[in-house]
């Protein structure tokens, strides 16, 4: 995949990133997916007791207490980590003001995991410890539903004007992309559709994290088909610059480009 270079690949090191993103609607501020978090114990060394300046680099844009709504495209420790903050021995909401939008479906996943991880068979010992479930559900999860801001959504509706949940299953049974539109500009947040860019020339290359390899090999198939040789801007959730990209047809697979291109 030649067009991996020199944008995305530099030598034998793939551009990757964790994002937070930011949107603003003419009724809403919202945050989509909340990134890996402060002080979280995790068993992956990347993602344990981080002490970052996130907040107060958030708090330039826009002071917390003005997000209307947290958007979660599922549920995994490096989406939901700042749901919540450290603040008096517990964890608590990081965004008091705002609803946060979970799929049902996606919740009872992980309830069902992390009451019962027998459960769920598809996960490697690898997969398991990056997943960390019963940790992350108990400091990023649980305190939200406990403070009763959760409002239970839907795949493929409207959750506010020009924002849409797209049902993207695979990596998770209940993953979301966010379809952003506007007059007759669009984008799309693919989540973890796509963990890194090579996988849009590979559809065939699944993380051990995916709940369902398979489904989300078709999933990929799906989004590609949809989105190529469009104007929709794709934002890849994990992609490093550039994160803003088109995807296009080449030959009998597909590519990126770099929206600034």
């Amino acid at each position: 995949m030649q067009w991996l270079t020199p944008s995305y690949r530099r030598g034998d090191k793939i551009n990757l990133s964790i994002h937070a993103l930011l949107v603003e609607t003419p009724t809403h501020k919202i945050v989509i997916d909340t990134g890996v978090g402060n002080a979280k114990r995790r068993k992956w060394d990347l993602f344990n007791e981080l002490d970052t300046d996130f907040l107060a680099r958030l708090d330039e844009v826009c002071p917390r207490n003005e997000v209307d709504m947290v958007i979660c495209t599922h549920l995994h420790n490096d989406h939901v980590g700042w749901n919540t903050q450290f603040v008096d021995g517990r964890w608590v909401p990081t965004y008091p003001d705002a609803r946060y939008c979970f799929v049902r479906s996606e919740y009872d996943y992980w309830t069902k995991y992390v009451n019962d991880p027998a459960t769920v068979d598809s996960y490697t010992e690898y997969a398991q410890d990056a997943l960390d479930g019963h940790e992350v559900y108990r400091d990023s999860i649980a305190p939200i539903v406990e403070a009763g801001l959760v409002d239970w959504v839907e795949p493929d509706r409207e959750v506010v004007p020009g924002v849409t949940l797209v049902s993207t299953p695979g990596h998770t049974p209940g993953h979301v992309s966010v379809l952003l539109q506007s007059g007759e500009q669009s984008a799309v947040i693919s989540g973890d559709v796509f963990h890194t860019q090579a996988q849009v020339g590979r559809l065939d290359w699944s993380v051990q994290m995916d709940s369902a390899p398979d489904e989300a090999a078709e999933t990929r198939r799906i989004f590609l088909e949809r989105f190529a040789d469009t104007s929709t801007l794709v934002l890849g959730t994990h992609f490093g610059t550039p994160t803003g990209n088109y995807i296009r047809r080449d030959r009998d697979s597909f590519k990126l480009l770099p929206a600034e291109s």
